[in-house]
Parts: C-alpha cells; structure tokens; sequence
C-alpha cells in the first residue's frame, strides 16, 4: 500500500528524503547479507548507498565497524553485476582513510584495471589509487603509465586525475609520468587534453622557466579544448601577476587573442582574465568590456549575468571605461531575471552621469518591489555612493529612499536604507529636515528595536538644532508610550537633549518626563528620574556634562575601578578621573555595511587594546604604582622591515611616567638573545628611570623589554622630545637545527632610529557631539587665543588634516570635512589632556596665500593651555 503524504508532511521535508532516520547500528547489521550466497545485488546495492550517504552526512565510524563492514563488502566483487561492482569502487574510496588493511583488494582492482570491460578500468584506477601508499605506487607505475595513455578517454582521464591527487604525497615518481601526459596532452578528446594540461602544470609550477615553455608550446600549437585554453589563461595571468609583466608581454598577447576565440566559454575567461588584472590601465580594458558588451545581449541567460556581473566590477575601478555599455546594460534592466536587472541597475549607477539619475530612479522603482532583499540591499549601497558623488541630486534620493522604506523587507534592507539616509543628512546639511521627518514616519511603524534606538538618537542629537524642533517631539513621545523598554529609554534621552538645547520646550518637555517617572521599566523610570533632575538646575555646564556629551570612559575600566573601590572601603568619593578613557570614541555616525545580528547586546564586552595593556602592565611590580594607564599610543617601527632584529614600540603614558614597550623579534636563527634592553638617551628634560629587560629572545618568538621615563616636573609644557635607542644585549650563537645555545657569549648593541615623543602622546581622544555645549561647560577661565600662519599648507583640507593628526585630538559636529569652493572654515577639536583635564580646540582657517590659523583653546587646567599653543607655534 502506497503512503499517502499529506501538505503537511510535504513541508516539513519528511517525505523527501527516504534516507532520513537512518542508524548506523541498524545498517552495519543490514550489511551482513554480503556475506550470503547467492548475492542479491539489488538489496546490496541499497545497503551501499546508505553506507555512503551516512559518511557523507559526517556519521563516525569507528575503525572496528568500518574494518568489518569494508571485509564484508569485498564479497560482493564476487558478484558480475555492473552498477553493484561501480559502487564497490566508490565504498572503497570512502572507506579508505577509516577502515584497516584497504590493500587487500588492490589485487582485485589492478585485475579489474587492467581487464577488457572499459566500464570497470576507470572508476578501478580511481580507487585504486585512493588506497595506494609510497611503496605500492611502484607496483602499479607500469600500469598507470598506459592508462594515461589509453584510447578509451574515460580511463585516460581516470588516470591524468588520479596522478595529479598523488602528485601531494609522491611527486618524484609522478613525475617520472611527464612524457605519457605530454602525449595526452595532445589528445582529440577534449576532458584528457583538460587534465593533461592540469598535471603538467601540477608538476612544474614551482619552476617558473617550465611553465614559461609549457606556456610557450601550447600557445603556439593551440588546443582542442576549451578547458584546457581556460586553464592555459589562468596560468598566463598567475605569471603575469608574478612576473608584474605589462601589457606588452606576448602572454597578454595570448589572453588578448583568446577574446577571438569562437568558444564563449574561453571568451569570457579571457576578459576576465584582463579586467582582474592588477594596475591595468582603460587602453588594456577596451577589447575586454567590448567583449562584454556583446556578451550582455547574448540569449543565453548565463551570460548576461557573468557579462554584467563583471561590468560591475570594472565600474568600481574604472567607471569610464563602462560607460560605452550603457545603452545595452539599460536594455538589461528589464530583463525577465532579476539578480541580470538588478547588477544592470547597479552597475548604471557607478557609471551614469548626473542626468540620468532621475531616469534611472524611475526604472528601479518599477521593480524594486519584486526583487529580493539581498538585492535590494546592494541597490540601496550603489545609492548611497551616487549621493557622494553627485550630493545635488540628494531630493530625488531621499524620496526613493522614503519610497522603499515603506515596502515590506527584512531587517539588513531597512537597516541599509536608514543608513543610507542618515549619510545623505550628515552630507548636506539642506536635507536634514526631510530626512529626518522621513525616519520620524518610519519609526511609527518600526519593528526594529536597534533601527528604533537608532533613529531616536540621531533626532536627539539633530533635531534640537533645527528651525522648528517642536515637531520632532510628538514622534518621540509617542515610542514612551508605545514600544518596548529599549525605545522608550532612547526616547527619554532623545525628550532630555531637547529640553536641555531649547529654553522654550524645557516646560512641556519636564511635564513629559513626569509622565515617564511613572514607567514599568526601572532603566526608563531612573533614565527620566536623572534627566528631570538636571533639566531642572537649568545650568549649561550640568546639561552638557550629563545630557550632551555623556561619559567617555571604557566600559570594563570603569567596571573594574568600581570594584576596586569597592573593595577598599575609604572616606574619599569614587574619583571619575582614575577610570581610563574609551580608547576608539564612538565616531560620529558612519555607515557601514556590517550586518548587526541581533538587537541585543553582547553578553560581554571585549576588553579594548588598552584595557589587555593595562593589565599586562600592572603584573609588572616596577609598574605597580603609576596608577591608571591614560593612552597607548599605535606601534612604531624603530627598525627597517627586512633586518636581522625586528623592534617596535608602543609608548604608554601615565599621569607623570611613560612607559616604552619595545617589541622585538629576533629573525636570525643561529642566534639566541639575553638580556635585551633598550637604552633611551632623552634629548629633553625626561628622565629614565628603569630598564626591564627581556630575559630571552629565541630564533622567531616575539619578546617585551621595557623602558621607564619620568615626565619633567620642573616644565610642564615640555611635552615633545626625541630619545636615541640603542638595544643592547647577550648574544650566544647556537645550532639553527636543535636550537641549543653555546655555554659563552658576548655583549652587541644595535642602533635603533630616534624615537619621538609628540603632544598627541599625551592627549587622548574624545567624542563632543554637542561641540557647543562642551565649549560652554569648560568655560572662558583659562581661555587662549593666539594666530599662526601656515606657509607651507595651500588647502584647507591639508591643514585640517595636519592638525588633527599633530594635536591628537577628535574632531567634532564633522568639522573635519571641507565643504568644496570654501576659502574658510572652523575645526572643532576635542580631548582629554593626562591628568583627566578637558581639552577643547577653536580653530579657524583663512586661505589666502597661504593658510591663516586663528587657535582658541580651552580647559579647566591653565598649564594645559600652554602646551597646547606652545606646540603649535
């Protein structure tokens, strides 16, 4: 009686696969039937195949059971049977590397190898080899060189294949076979020429003059088969990589003729041969993407898709030389297979001009809607580049964006269009106002948690700013009174910074907050309770410390500084200023294309760069009482990549000490090092305190010496200096093999380059996102203002580049891009100088002649003032 699947069992996928709840334990005692006689092949050839299937799923099979089932099986070449005997072969391939004693039937495979039926001697050979060792692979060499050359194709090809898998565990005595693949090679059947080519190539790429020849030969007398010619492209555009041979070598020369080849298989191998090509320049390209071109009106759907496909890719690097396939990539755009449209679309995007925005936004939204979000995603990033390219067209963006954030999709697809959306805001300040009321239509509807939380914190950070910020708070109230705990308490903090921003919408807003006081969640109940609090002070310091600019502290540190408090109960309060600083600020919003998981957050922070230095430092006693570690500066090389000895440094700064953390790696493996110490001649008032050598530095393993500088006292403005560092150390010689080092040894020393201490060592990063309000807190106490001329600078955009990465500080509020055809600017600076003193930087650039600087700083410690400007000038 035939079983009767229901709807439901067709879903689930149970009725699909009738090999689906197989036991190991119950097919090994199936397998028993081998042994009976007569042989049933029907009933042993389905036993095989779950046997197979279970080894293919991973199933373990334990070298007792497999041995056993892998004897019983040997029977079955007892039985004439064609498919039953094929199948033998393939359970001995799989069988091979798990069962005992596979050898015993090398006498059965050689006969079958070597015997009449043609049907046997290939798969035979396969086999056969699978369980060959070094030893027995001579017995077999003089079999194995006829097969090779074999009239029957299939045992020739059996042969060349499994050669070129022995070629990894004995190559010497394949390659004693050259000269029987060469006669392959020039066989009329196109797969025996393919793998002929492959084991030749197998056997001398390590030998760049044979390839060169084999390259040469074959070249000139042409092949038969398209495989091979493919294979002969990649191997030309391997050694042109390598050899970094131009346009002018006669191996281009061959790629290029084979775009002529009457196969279209070779065509495109060859074209893409061209496009991937390193520094290829638009002449190169031409014949290629012409090529292409045709390819991109071909019948066949394979086709279009690798020609496009490919267009694509030159599009990114060379979007010129695309541009005379327009026309036919926008008759793709209507092709009836959407992934062919969609790469058309994209691709267009790279390529088109500025006018043909509109059209081409018109042509995409007749169809986004039918593709799929992987899609859509990659639309959407193509999108977002244009917007850089061309900002004038941002309104015609941001309604198509607006548009697709209506329409059903996943999370990355939403998650890509806000993104999107957010950029073009951050990019021109005129469509701030539309995008923003884009997202508030969006978060009414939004399931999203993270995208939520998302936008909420940019209207928080944006809209107070805006000429009507009253609008934006119905959106947010309404997430307080709608979604779930995460929102509301973005959306509390989002209420705050508009109240602390605007002096008008403080009273609605501390009513609002009294609302949110009464909230089931704690999180949101102590998030309003904070906020009401502060706003209520109506003091600009208070809100821009606790609203505008929150606390820029790592996160494990501050836990760990809390701890310790705890621990050592004492009258004094929690000190904010012994908790290290977040190392990477949270820059100001970037898009990225990094796919968020989840909406939750990780269970548990991974210690920053700086926090694994902190605690590698306080196991150092030496170290112990330098209190917290302000900054980790980036390494630096003090020696050239190809010496003998490798040293770089990380400079660790403490309030009134500095740490150098040398590095070095030791590529001489005759030598062992001892004692390693690098010493610091200072051409400044810093004094060096102590030296902690590296006990031993072995042949290629990585060990620290460090180096402990006092920071002058007497002059607190001098905070640059240049030390001289010399490594001095114990050398024994010793045996490169062993590594055994010689009982004497002798002192060396070797000169490193200077090493310079800069202002940005003892400044560390922090994120305003409210420069303004930042600027207000620290107040005019000790405020200073001095004007520099920058002769040698002649754009805005180098100087603001220069100041950035000479004071170390973070730029704010974007302040570090340039608006074009702009002869002045302002750059917002923001840092913490050691100590934990607030730092903030005002400077202004003229471009005249040169570039004017007019530098206002700011802090709460005067002496920090004067570094600053002191630097500069």
């Amino acid at each position: 009686m035939i079983k009767k699947f229901d709807k439901k069992d067709e879903e689930s996928g149970s009725g699909s696969n009738p090999f689906q709840h197989l036991e190991k334990s119950a097919v090994l005692q199936e397998a028993r039937i081998f042994n009976e006689t007569p042989i049933n092949p029907r009933r042993c050839l389905h036993i095989l195949t779950k046997i197979i299937y279970l080894l293919n799923q991973g199933e373990h099979f334990g070298t007792t059971e497999a041995t056993e089932a892998f004897f019983a099986m040997t029977r079955l070449f007892q039985s004439n049977d064609q498919t039953l005997r094929r199948m033998c072969y393939l359970t001995i391939k799989e069988m091979a590397n798990i069962s005992e004693d596979v050898i015993i039937v090398t006498s059965s495979l050689t006969k079958d190898m070597t015997g009449k039926e043609d049907v046997y001697r290939g798969p035979a050979i396969r086999a056969l080899c699978r369980i060959t060792d070094t030893t027995m692979l001579q017995a077999i060499e003089r079999y194995m060189k006829q097969a090779i050359v074999d009239k029957v194709p299939s045992v020739s090809s059996s042969a060349l294949v499994s050669s070129l898998h022995m070629v990894k565990m004995s190559y010497d005595v394949v390659k004693r076979w050259v000269n029987e693949a060469q006669e392959a090679a020039s066989s009329d059947n196109i797969m025996v020429q393919y793998h002929a080519l492959g084991l030749l190539y197998h056997l001398r790429k390590n030998d760049r003059l044979a390839v060169t020849k084999m390259l040469n030969k074959f070249t000139k007398s042409g092949l038969k088969s398209p495989f091979a010619y493919c294979m002969l492209i990649r191997i030309a555009s391997k050694l042109l990589d390598e050899t970094e041979g131009g346009h002018d070598s006669p191996l281009f020369d061959f790629i290029e003729s084979c775009l002529r080849n009457k196969n279209e298989m070779v065509v495109y191998e060859a074209a893409s041969a061209i496009v991937h090509m390193p520094n290829c320049t638009a002449r190169e390209l031409a014949p290629a993407v012409s090529v292409l071109q045709l390819f991109c009106s071909s019948p066949k759907a394979a086709l279009r898709y690798a020609a496009v496909r490919t267009l694509n890719k030159v599009a990114m690097k060379h979007p010129s030389a695309v541009t005379a396939c327009n026309l036919d990539l926008e008759n793709l755009i209507t092709d009836s297979n959407r992934s062919i449209a969609t790469l058309a679309i994209t691709t267009l995007l790279k390529t088109g001009s500025e006018s043909s925005v509109d059209r081409l936004m018109k042509q995409i939204s007749s169809f986004v809607s039918e593709i799929s979000d992987e899609f859509k995603v990659v639309v959407v990033q193509a999108i977002s580049a244009l917007c850089q390219k061309y900002p004038r067209k941002h309104s015609v963006m941001m309604n198509f964006l607006s548009n697709m954030l209506r329409d059903d999709g996943g999370f990355d697809y939403k998650r890509a269009i806000v993104d999107c959306i957010i950029s073009i805001i951050e990019e021109n300040p005129e469509s701030k106002e539309t995008g923003l009321a884009h997202l508030c239509e969006f978060i009414e509807d939004c399931e999203h948690t993270v995208l939520a939380t998302k936008i909420l914190h940019l209207l928080g950070k944006e809209g107070p700013r805006t000429p009507q910020p009253s609008k934006y708070i119905r959106f947010i109230f309404n997430r307080v009174v709608l979604e779930s705990e995460a929102v509301r308490a973005a959306a509390v903090s989002a209420l705050a910074k508009f109240g602390a921003q605007n002096d008008d919408l403080l009273p609605s807003v501390l009513v609002l907050m009294q609302r949110c006081m009464m909230d089931s969640d704690d999180e949101v109940r102590d998030r309003a309770t904070f906020y009401m609090n502060v706003l209520q002070q109506k003091q600009k310091a208070l809100n821009a410390a606790y609203i505008f600019n929150g606390l820029s502290v790592s996160i494990p540190g501050l836990e760990k500084s809390l701890h310790q408090y705890t621990l050592e109960p004492s009258e004094k309060p929690f000190d904010m200023k012994s908790v290290p600083l977040a190392t990477t600020p949270i820059s100001e919003h970037k898009t990225d294309n990094t796919p968020v998981a989840t909406s939750k957050l990780p269970d548990k922070l991974t210690p920053s760069r700086q926090d694994i230095y902190q605690e590698q430092l306080a196991a150092i006693p030496d170290f112990q009482g330098l209190g917290p570690l302000f900054k980790s500066s980036e390494q630096v090389q003090l020696t050239e990549a190809e010496t003998e000895y490798v040293v770089r440094c990380v400079k660790h700064t403490f309030a009134t000490h500095m740490v150098f953390q040398f590095d070095c790696t030791n590529t001489l493996n005759d030598q062992l090092l001892q004692k390693v110490v690098v010493q610091m001649e200072p051409s400044e008032s810093y004094e060096v305190m102590d030296y902690i050598p590296a006990t031993s530095l072995p042949y290629s393993q990585p060990g620290s010496c460090y180096t402990l500088v006092r920071l002058p006292e007497d002059d607190p403005t001098a905070v640059s200096c240049t030390f001289s560092c010399t490594m001095k150390y114990l050398v024994k010689d010793c045996d490169p093999n062993t590594g055994e080092p010689d009982d004497d040894g002798y002192d060396d020393e070797y000169v490193l380059e200077d090493l310079e201490v800069t202002v940005a060592d003892h400044i560390q990063k922090v994120l305003k996102p409210n420069f303004g309000a930042a600027w207000e807190e620290v107040g005019d106490e000790f405020e200073k203002e001095e004007t520099f001329a920058l002769a040698s600078v002649r754009t805005l955009d180098e100087a603001v580049g220069n100041i950035i990465s000479f004071l170390g500080m973070q730029p704010c509020e974007r302040s570090d891009k340039v608006p074009e055809n702009k002869n002045s600017h302002v750059l917002f600076l923001a840092g913490v100088f050691r100590g934990g003193h607030d730092v903030l930087v005002r400077a202004r650039l003229a471009l005249a002649d040169g570039v004017t600087m007019q530098v206002t700083v700011r802090s709460s410690e005067e002496t920090v003032v004067d570094v600053i400007l002191a630097s500069v000038g």
